[in-house]
């Protein structure tokens, strides 16, 4: 008899924006969502919808076309369950029911249109599931709208919806700069969302914002080309923003290559929206995400058990999972490198403790590379990776710290310059720290479960002493006993190890 087929675990968004239709289908439903699949299409949906009242027919024609290709492509990737959501432009346009409609027989699933306190509500929850205890104001940018947000930690306030979105401010203004800023300049003053982010962190989502970043990122040489969590002082964004709009007056931004074609002309209108934002909520830093609107639909569908998981953690045990010799020996090594720290007493804040956890997860995902390239190959690994709940500078001291455990701490071989330059030199010093701890506990251990808990740490006065039971004596050896010297070195001890 034949079996009847196991249902598919992956699950995929289509969201029917105002400027883009995108399909993603994620691996699994999980608190560290995995993207599979990524592809949009700019219909401009949203284009005329300010000053017309409609979808216009180009655009729907274009976005009912991109609809079928998802709606194949979920079929024979076999997607197990398929959420479709639409924003500002169908929810505005008096055709915009029409459209739904038809994209609805097209995808073969119900479309949610969300209203504007729903689109803010679930771009401030995929901030919560992308970034470690968020604490300030959302800004979801899209082509029809702008989302404002209130979020401090998993609390979410109630938010505001405003016509600002990079399309329809085009529209409204009739592609006047001038009347462009009058419109912004009015309509986001005293708006009380942005009045509560005085010294906070705004977080910008959206597909133009993020263009905004990629510009800032090749023009400032950053080390890091990934664009979630990337973070810029708001006195340099204001900078930045205001530079863009002489760049607009001078018919310059049509030169640059790192933003799709038909996003170069919402540009303007996106700096615009962002330097006023800064004026008026006057926040300490800017912080753009790539977790918003679709991350948020499924973060808020998940268990609350799931929801209350750490991020990076959970991303840190999938990768150890797949890619490592023992899942059992790295979550052994959380433990081996908590006595060590209680036993030597170094000082740890909540942050360091997870970032050393997350270390201590992607130790061993380098083993099947050639030795001499696992510590570079693992530092593009962890740096590049594709997961949040983590700042820029906790993925160069995670992915450093993998690298001092693979390629040593020798001088003569020492990561990229622009990596360390991500860290204060207290934190380049930690990892070196972790580094060494993470050598000697894999040279004791070959990555097998089972052996760490038979060590011990004991500290007397300025000696740190590693102790083996003795069922591991034979496991002593000369090379083990000068990689522990060497850590004890780095902690200002001196190191030994005795068997009992």
């Amino acid at each position: 008899m034949k079996r009847p087929r196991k249902r598919a675990s992956s699950v995929a968004v289509i969201d029917i924006g105002s400027n883009s239709v995108r399909l993603v289908v994620y691996e699994a439903m999980t608190r560290s969502l995995v993207s599979v699949f990524n592809e949009k299409t700019l219909c401009g949906l949203g284009r005329e919808v300010q000053t017309t009242g409609l979808l216009a027919p180009d655009a729907v024609a274009k976005a009912l076309t991109a609809l079928r290709r998802f709606h194949a492509l979920c079929r024979i990737m076999r997607v197990g369950r398929v959420h479709a959501i639409a924003t500002a432009a169908c929810r505005d346009a008096t055709n915009g029911a029409d459209f739904i409609a038809e994209a609805e027989g097209i995808c073969g699933v119900s479309i949610e249109i969300l209203s504007g306190p729903r689109e803010a509500k679930l771009s401030a929850l995929g901030v919560v599931s992308g970034v470690h205890k968020p604490d300030g104001i959302v800004g979801d940018l899209g082509g029809g709208s702008l989302e404002l947000i209130d979020v401090r930690g998993n609390r979410v306030r109630s938010g505001v919806t405003l016509a600002l979105g990079s399309l329809a401010l085009q529209d409204l203004s009739h592609k006047s700069l001038k009347r462009a800023e009058r419109i912004v300049r009015t309509e986001l003053s005293g708006v009380a969302q942005l009045e509560a982010g005085r010294g906070r962190t705004f977080y910008a989502v959206g597909g133009t914002w993020r263009a905004l970043a990629r510009i800032h990122i090749v023009q400032s040489g950053y080390p890091l080309r990934v664009m979630h969590g990337y973070s810029i002082p708001a006195v340099d964004a204001l900078d930045f923003a205001r530079r863009l709009r002489r760049l607009a007056s001078a018919n310059m931004l049509a030169d640059i290559e790192v933003v799709a074609d038909a996003r170069r002309p919402l540009l303007t209108y996106a700096a615009l929206v962002l330097e006023y934002i800064i004026r008026v909520a006057n926040p300490k830093t800017i912080v753009f995400s790539t977790f918003g609107v679709r991350e948020g639909l499924l973060y808020e569908r998940l268990p609350e058990a799931e929801r209350s998981k750490d991020g990076l953690l959970c991303a840190a045990r999938k990768l150890n999972e797949l890619l490592s010799r023992s899942a059992r020996h790295a979550e052994e090594l959380i433990a081996w490198t908590d006595r060590l720290v209680r036993v030597v007493r170094l000082r740890e804040t909540d942050e360091d403790r997870r970032l050393r956890h997350a270390a201590c997860l992607m130790s061993d995902v380098g083993w099947r590379v050639h030795p001499d390239y696992r510590g570079e190959q693992t530092l593009n690994l962890i740096t590049h990776g594709n997961f949040g709940a983590i700042s820029h500078p906790g993925r160069a001291f995670v992915a450093l710290s993998v690298f001092y455990r693979y390629a040593g701490l020798s001088e003569y071989n020492e990561p990229p310059t622009m990596i360390r330059e991500l860290l204060p030199p207290a934190m380049v010093e930690r990892a070196r720290v972790l580094g060494a701890a993470l050598r000697v506990a894999h040279m004791i251990s070959a990555a097998r479960p089972g052996v760490l808990p038979a060590t011990h740490f004991r500290s007397h006065g300025r000696n740190l002493t590693l102790v083996f039971e003795h069922k591991m004596a034979d496991l002593v050896a000369d090379r083990v006993g000068s990689r522990f010297k060497q850590l004890g070195r780095l902690i200002g001890r001196s190191g030994s190890i005795v068997s009992r």
